[in-house]
């Protein structure tokens, strides 16, 4: 929504983003994300909204923060579309559910259990939280392609961390619970708290979303007395959705690569 020529919420005016768009949580990796970029700069800071703007492969790109979960994720997704955004790429870190999966490796999201409130506002249950197969295809090739140990899957998209991490003490604990082993049995490979949103408007605006994850520990693993690896280090994701942006703009442009 236009206020005064500027969006209300990130800031952004007509011009200021790239069609291709990456959107971190945290704002702190905005800036990290833009030195992949050739010509960097910044935009735009309001709330938990951050954006740089530079170039990959001659083409308009934008990194975009979201903050966490998501109201904030929508928020961002209607102003960037707005703004001229056509293609965007989630990448962040989740907690593994699935027990092949380690600290340290990455999931590509090829759906996502709708376990938020914003994305029922926009469609109902029954519609499926699914990304672009042209965005997931150019994010698992360019892990696979950096040698990075990637697992393609369902992730469980949810609103409350500490619902997740503490169910026993909430209220609904019965329900979370339950929850959370038909997730596990249902073969969910991590947990996080936007891509469930992401997809679905996304879908709603007709535009391109895709979803890579960097996993920093894995509480199954835990709990079933394996080793449970915790890596906070997110520079492979960096760098592999910088490469899969490149392949994307490759594909779009009719490349062969």
């Amino acid at each position: 929504m236009f206020v005064e020529g500027k969006q209300m919420h990130t800031a952004l005016q007509k011009g200021d983003i790239g069609r291709y768009v990456i959107l971190p949580g945290d704002p702190g990796r905005c800036q990290r994300i833009a030195r992949y970029f050739d010509g960097a700069r910044f935009v735009a800071s309001n709330r938990e909204f951050t954006t740089y703007t530079g170039t990959l492969l001659g083409e308009k790109v934008s990194v975009c923060s979201t903050g966490i979960g998501g109201p904030s994720t929508a928020i961002a997704v209607e102003e960037l579309v707005e703004c001229g955004a056509d293609t965007l790429i989630r990448l962040g870190t989740c907690g593994g559910i699935d027990l092949k999966v380690r600290g340290g490796d990455m999931i590509v999201a090829t759906g996502a259990i709708r376990q938020d409130g914003t994305s029922r506002e926009y469609l109902p249950l029954e519609f499926p939280a699914v990304p672009d197969f042209e965005v997931t295809r150019a994010l698992h090739d360019a892990a696979v392609s950096l040698g990075r140990t990637v697992h393609t899957g369902v992730v469980q998209a949810k609103d409350s961390f500490y619902g997740q991490h503490r169910p026993q003490v909430m209220p609904t604990a019965a329900k979370l619970q339950y929850q959370w082993e038909a997730w596990k049995r249902g073969g969910a490979l991590a947990s996080e708290m936007e891509s469930g949103t992401l997809f679905t408007v996304s879908s709603f605006l007709r535009v391109r979303a895709g979803a890579v994850f960097h996993v920093i520990w894995n509480q199954e693993r835990r709990d079933a007395g394996l080793d449970d690896i915790r890596d906070p280090d997110m520079e492979p994701l960096l760098a592999t959705v910088a490469e899969a942006l490149k392949l994307l703009i490759r594909r779009d442009r009719g490349e062969q690569v």
